[in-house]
């Protein structure tokens, strides 16, 4: 399959998030919550998409409760550099049907 090829610089199309997503997601979600000054009852990855760079970058459209979502960006870095994982990004105010695009 092409689309599943990991290409340096290429995002990944959308797929289901797998439980390996759904524990980065909860790593970074302290993260978000101090930026956003929010507390996030439900935290639940839904789709990711993912793009290798120095590391690899993951898109997660995470279901917060009811109607609202939030898309993340973490950074995982490359295994010899030994570092945490990174919210680098993130959006908020999302609705389930908002694509999940690089930002």
């Amino acid at each position: 399959m092409e689309s599943d090829k990991m290409l340096a610089g290429g995002l990944t199309e959308p797929r289901p998030a797998t439980p390996e997503i759904q524990e980065i997601a909860t790593t970074v979600k302290p993260q978000i919550e101090e930026e956003t000054k929010k507390t996030y009852e439900k935290f639940e990855a839904i789709l990711y998409r993912s793009q290798v760079v120095a590391g690899i970058i993951y898109y997660i459209k995470v279901h917060v409760g009811g109607n609202s979502y939030v898309h993340i960006k973490v950074l995982q870095s490359l295994p010899y550099q030994n570092k945490p994982l990174e919210l680098s990004g993130y959006q908020v105010d999302k609705t389930k049907d908002d694509k999940l695009t690089g930002f």
